[in-house]
């Protein structure tokens, strides 16, 4: 009898878990946004100003290389003050390439601040495509499989990654459409 009480518990237990199962979804929002065309626009503006800061940076240290080669090549001949100066002109340079280089490049750089400022924008608007999909879709949990969650198997039924897409899309096609009827 005590074996029969608890077997009835436990699939009285198995079929109240599984009535309040939460249906679960997976998005890849690194898909998103290289799909988004605003995203891209904006990434290719920022590549841009990287590949400017990067040519600044190789021009410094070109001028720093052939200071520096004339400084030791004339080392010899200068005396006292200008012997000084130019020492210091050299170092300042060598100063200039390495902080220049940390403000812009390093790991809390102008170039790590625009990269979080160009995509916050747009994770709200993910965030927000997530939730109205999420909602019609009756999900109750949503994974990001593209940030370090280890998703081992997938059955495409569960990615609603496009589905996000569509939605995202929708209202910048709405947008295209108006700005072309407006530029007529």
């Amino acid at each position: 009898m005590k074996n029969f009480k608890i077997t009835i518990t436990f699939v009285l237990l198995l079929l109240f878990g599984f009535s309040n199962a939460q249906k679960i979804g997976v998005v890849d929002t690194n898909e998103i946004l290289n799909k988004l065309p605003q995203y891209k626009e904006a990434e290719a503006r920022l590549n841009s100003q990287i590949d400017t800061w990067q040519s600044e940076l190789q021009n410094m240290q070109s001028e720093y290389e052939r200071k520096k080669a004339a400084f030791e090549s004339e080392k010899v001949l200068l005396i006292g003050d200008q012997l000084k100066l130019r020492e210091k002109e050299v170092v300042d340079l060598d100063k200039n390439i390495k902080t220049t280089t940390s403000l812009r490049f390093g790991a809390n750089g102008e170039i790590t601040k625009l990269r979080t400022n160009l995509v916050l924008p747009f994770q709200d608007q993910i965030w927000g495509a997530i939730k109205t999909m999420s909602e019609k879709n009756g999900l109750g949990i949503v994974l990001d499989k593209s940030n370090n969650i280890s998703v081992i198997f997938l059955q495409g039924k569960y990615d609603y990654t496009e589905k996000v897409l569509t939605i995202l899309l929708k209202g910048t096609d709405k947008k295209d459409k108006t700005s072309t009827k407006s530029k007529k």
